[in-house]
């Protein structure tokens, strides 16, 4: 190593020494410490580097370094951890923020990510949530965030104040638990969702709570029953749910707007807000909701797993 690279390699020794130590002493403090070190030890490698964050040269100073602090401090200093930490301090650098809440095995799991306004997505969820590693990973698995409307994505880049319907996700995910795909029903659809509500009204987003399915109205002499009745108490409304397993059109658009006047006549209180409605179908009519006079209504697809 030259004198440039040695003097780099040294500060980045002592901060994972500091590290180890306060990992042995159980420092209350260690994992806010421990998440700065990284950051300070990525920083460190692209001093080396000369700023250059994309040469060869960098990756060989990485494999130089990984030798050495794992022959003077021990294991846990591999390649890998080293470019985790080299990419970690790069996305804090380009806006991702850099809070306690978040343990490493957490911002691992945010890395391989391309989109910055992703991850700053799921670091507001993380904290907002409580999510474990586990749960982070399966919403990232499922592409959370790809799934939400581009209106949405919009919304949260320009901290801009959001409504019931922006984070109800495009595709909504329904587990199938293995069982056949193919000539699914209204009914049979209805029963994978109540088999899993609690995924399901997450997948419709914040705050939605489950009254009752196949809730039964009387209109004139005749009795109709709404797919999914919900309520959401973030936004004080009660929500209409219909479920189609073709595509959704104008019949759909007038049978949800019928039922969510009908809550709102005689089931809605005074105190609370207009009846939502939701449309979930197999497949989306882009042009259908453009011409749809009521904007309480939401229409999404749904993705069977």
């Amino acid at each position: 190593m030259n004198e440039h690279e040695e003097k780099k390699y040294n500060e980045i020794r002592e901060e994972l020494l500091n590290n180890e130590i306060e990992k042995k002493v159980g420092n209350y403090y260690v994992n806010r410490n421990e998440i700065s070190r990284y950051y300070n030890v990525g920083k460190i490698i692209i001093e080396a580097q000369g700023g250059d964050i994309y040469s060869n040269y960098g990756d060989k100073l990485i494999q130089m370094y990984s030798d050495r602090l794992t022959k003077e401090i021990g294991k846990g200093y591999t390649i890998t951890s080293l470019k985790r930490m080299r990419k970690f301090y790069l996305i804090i650098e380009k806006g991702a923020p850099l809070v306690p809440q978040l343990s490493w095995s957490h911002y691992v799991m945010l890395l391989p990510l391309n989109s910055i306004d992703e991850i700053k997505y799921y670091i507001n969820e993380i904290i907002e949530y409580h999510w474990s590693k586990r749960e982070l990973q399966k919403h990232i698995k499922n592409k959370e965030y790809q799934r939400l409307p581009s209106e949405t994505k919009d919304k949260l880049i320009n901290s801009q104040k959001s409504n019931v319907y922006d984070l109800i996700k495009n595709p909504i995910i329904i587990n199938t638990y293995g069982s056949d795909k193919t000539n699914i029903s209204e009914k049979i659809l209805k029963e994978y969702i109540l088999h899993d509500i609690d995924n399901f009204l997450k997948e419709l987003g914040n705050g939605f709570s489950y009254i009752a399915n196949e809730y039964k109205i009387k209109i004139g002499n005749k009795y109709n029953y709404v797919d999914l009745l919900l309520f959401n108490f973030l936004y004080n409304a009660f929500v209409v749910v219909e479920l189609k397993v073709g595509e959704s059109n104008k019949n759909h658009l007038g049978q949800i707007m019928v039922y969510m006047n009908y809550i709102d006549k005689y089931v809605r209180k005074n105190n609370q807000d207009k009846t939502i409605g939701i449309i979930i179908s197999r497949k989306d009519n882009k042009y259908l909701i453009e011409y749809s006079s009521d904007s309480r209504i939401k229409l999404t697809t749904y993705k069977l797993v």
